[in-house]
């Protein structure tokens, strides 16, 4: 691990302006990610700035639905009761992600800024483009099994690591972050960006810029929804294929679909053309059968993963008989 600075901020407003001013620095709360990476020295912080005095711990019900502080622990936001009965898919992502001792120490806007999980990010001894831009991406011709079928590039075919953040974009999170010019509020379909030539460039934040909440609105699909998660042991591991799926089902016919999968790209992959061709239908095998395919229509593998592909379609299958089913 490489020396560091270390800062501890007690306003939003000393942490925005303590990490603008370095280009090296960078947030800290749970530390359940970049300590990881900082010991891989796959990054290398100057300085980082300790966020954990600032008032960001809370899930709070509003008017429009709940808001949830980017401090909050993923066990107690897992936990909470209007997190369980309003999105429980929400829910059921954050149980399945990590294991009991980091859930209670990380927290929601830390897991939305977690990197990759690639192992070739991870080895400074192998090229990628992610870490070192230009460096060329090892996993093209390499041991790809875990990593994108949609959404890659000839730079990077990572997957993101979040169970969160898919069940999130399923269900049209806001994410709202306090930066140098002022606050943004992000919906998180536009938080993360493709790899493209840029496999540096993750999301659309600017340096300094800090998450402070998501901000959550319940509907009929956010209450019969699940979150499907498959994955090569029961616990404590990444998703080789996750769905997070929802269902507004009146006089029945599907009146509103959502989808999201995981595992499979860069990002937490909205598949909109498959939701579409949803709506209107009857809630059958046949339908979400139709909707698997279109999901995966513009699929791509490199070998070893190639099964993941199908294994998607299935899981889409498998997750909506379960919605449609409650």
């Amino acid at each position: 691990m490489n020396r560091f600075r270390f800062a501890r901020a007690h306003s939003p407003d000393a942490a925005v302006a303590t990490v603008a001013a370095d280009p090296h620095a960078a947030y800290i709360a749970g530390g359940t990610n970049i300590l990881d990476l900082m010991k891989d020295y796959a990054v290398a912080p100057a300085l980082l700035v300790d966020i954990t005095a600032l008032s960001f711990g809370k899930v709070e019900s509003t008017p429009l639905g709940v808001r949830v502080g980017a401090l909050a622990k993923m066990s107690d936001v897992a936990d909470h009761p209007t997190i369980q009965k309003q999105f429980p898919a929400i829910a059921q992502a954050l149980l399945e992600s990590a294991s009991p001792q980091l859930r209670n120490m990380a927290t929601i806007g830390g897991n939305l800024m977690q990197r990759t999980r690639c192992a070739y990010f991870r080895d400074v001894g192998t090229a990628c483009n992610k870490r070192m831009p230009g460096a060329g991406c090892s996993a093209l011709e390499g041991v790809n099994r875990m990593h994108a079928v949609l959404g890659g590039s000839e730079h990077c075919i990572c997957v993101h690591a979040s169970d969160l953040a898919v069940a999130l974009t399923a269900f049209d999170a806001i994410v709202h972050v306090h930066g140098p010019d002022g606050d943004r509020a992000i919906p998180l379909t536009q938080f993360y960006v493709l790899p493209g030539t840029t496999p540096d460039r993750e999301t659309v934040l600017r340096h300094g810029e800090l998450i402070e909440m998501l901000e959550l609105r319940p509907s009929e699909y956010t209450a019969r929804s699940t979150y499907l998660k498959v994955r090569d042991r029961a616990a404590y591991e990444f998703a080789l294929v996750s769905v997070a799926a929802g269902l507004d089902v009146q006089a029945g016919k599907i009146r509103t679909a959502r989808l999201a999968l995981g595992g499979v790209a860069p990002i937490p992959w909205r598949a909109r053309e498959a939701e579409d061709a949803l709506a209107g239908q009857a809630p059958t095998r046949d339908a979400f059968v139709n909707a698997g395919q279109i999901a995966l229509s513009g699929a791509h593998g490199h070998g070893e993963n190639d099964f993941k592909i199908a294994l998607a379609q299935r899981a889409i299958v498998r997750a909506f008989e379960t919605v449609a089913s409650a």
